[in-house]
């Protein structure tokens, strides 16, 4: 299902893109949160199988991410695209239908590899053509989607708990939910694209002053947000105090991440990428160490509104940051911040969960997180000035 290509208007297309991570991204990567609390406790799951689970969902990601990323992908990207929707939809659907770990963990890793791929392809689609009808800005709606899957998804299994529904119902109507946004993408994102002209592109490019310290950063980036982005949920359901604000943090979480790309990109218009990046690291660091610092409900909502606030920001401008330093080619250096992004993703819940059942809480893999936050922001502090977004 498509519709004509001259019917697709930029608002259109942005839409779709929003629609397209709300699904995969917002939904299919992030659902787990909120749902893992009532898993774990329904099949006593323990806090390092939890962790296994999470980090499977994050080594399917950076392996879908650096597949779809490769210049050579047969066929229509388009097709790729609703493709990898529709698996990532039926993987987190088909999460209901077992209870073996290693079932969980070959479900998890199969939908991260198609949200990257969902992530990847959209962004391609939607924003190429954004920027050849002169309507970049409206590319915020596009990053907006996964703060709004987010959102969404925390409001229907928040619901759904309130009427007593168990974790296998809470992951068939997610599922369900993200199928339909397969048809949605199809009929928002057109079949046929005109192609923009590329500037030739050398072979070899030198490598940028500060480019190694970017990739470091980043990679401490995706190992600092990603203990609290799993166990946070989890962390407020284990404090009885905490327990009866568990259905709004993740839906505080989502509202604060859908308008954070536009806001940190219009602010490093005038301070600039470097900056921006470290001062948005320390801002994530100061909520990753409330959520187990500030054991009360006002720091519960303070780390989510931190939490979200940052996460899809700091994504954003690692990657434009990348893209500056190497606008003739940036395909293997985006591959590398993607990589050391992921690496430091899939350590993050394994080691979180191991030190969570060693120690009996999460205050030491999120202060080892916050740590990690506040060393890249001490690494992009001093790195040189790119021009602004």
């Amino acid at each position: 299902m498509s519709r004509p290509e001259s019917s697709a208007s930029p608002i259109a297309l942005a839409i779709g893109g929003l629609v397209a991570l709300a699904a995969a991204i917002g939904i299919g990567r992030f659902v787990y949160t909120p749902i893992l609390p009532v898993m774990a406790e329904a099949l006593n799951l323990s806090k390092s199988n939890a962790g296994l689970i999470a980090s499977a969902n994050l080594l399917g990601y950076l392996i879908g991410a650096l597949l779809a990323a490769t210049p050579r992908l047969p066929g229509s990207r388009r097709t790729w695209l609703l493709g990898s929707l529709g698996i990532s939809a039926l993987t987190t659907g088909a999460m209901s239908l077992t209870s073996s770990l290693a079932v969980f963990m070959t479900l998890r890793f199969a939908g991260g590899a198609a949200s990257a791929f969902v992530l990847v392809l959209s962004s391609a689609l939607v924003l190429e053509q954004l920027a050849i009808a002169g309507k970049s800005r409206l590319s915020s709606i596009h990053f907006a989607g996964v703060g709004v899957g987010i959102a969404v998804s925390a409001v229907i299994v928040s619901s759904l708990l309130a009427t007593g529904a168990d974790w296998r119902t809470l992951w068939s109507a997610v599922g369900l939910l993200a199928l339909a946004a397969v048809g949605i993408v199809a009929w928002l994102v057109p079949a046929r694209h005109p192609t923009p002209i590329l500037p030739p592109q050398s072979a070899r490019q030198p490598r940028p002053r500060g480019l190694a310290s970017l990739i470091t950063a980043y990679g401490l980036f995706g190992f600092g947000y990603v203990i609290t982005a799993t166990f946070l949920v989890a962390i407020v359901r284990g404090s009885p105090q905490l327990r009866p604000v568990e259905p709004l943090i993740w839906l505080v979480v989502g509202l604060t991440a859908a308008p954070s790309v536009t806001l940190w990109s219009r602010a490093a218009t005038r301070f600039g990428i470097p900056r921006l990046f470290s001062i948005a690291c320390v801002t994530e660091a100061i909520g990753v160490a409330a959520s187990v610092l500030w054991p009360s409900t006002a720091g519960a909502l303070f780390a989510a509104a931190l939490l979200g606030g940052t996460f899809m920001g700091l994504t954003a401008l690692g990657l434009a940051g990348a893209r500056q330093l190497v606008p003739q080619n940036p395909r293997p250096v985006l591959a590398q911040m993607t990589a050391a992004f992921g690496l430091g993703q899939i350590i993050g819940p394994v080691l979180a969960g191991y030190l969570s059942d060693l120690t009996g809480g999460f205050a030491l893999p999120s202060l080892l997180a916050a740590a990690a936050l506040m060393t890249a922001a001490a690494i992009t502090s001093r790195l040189p000035a790119t021009s602004p977004l």
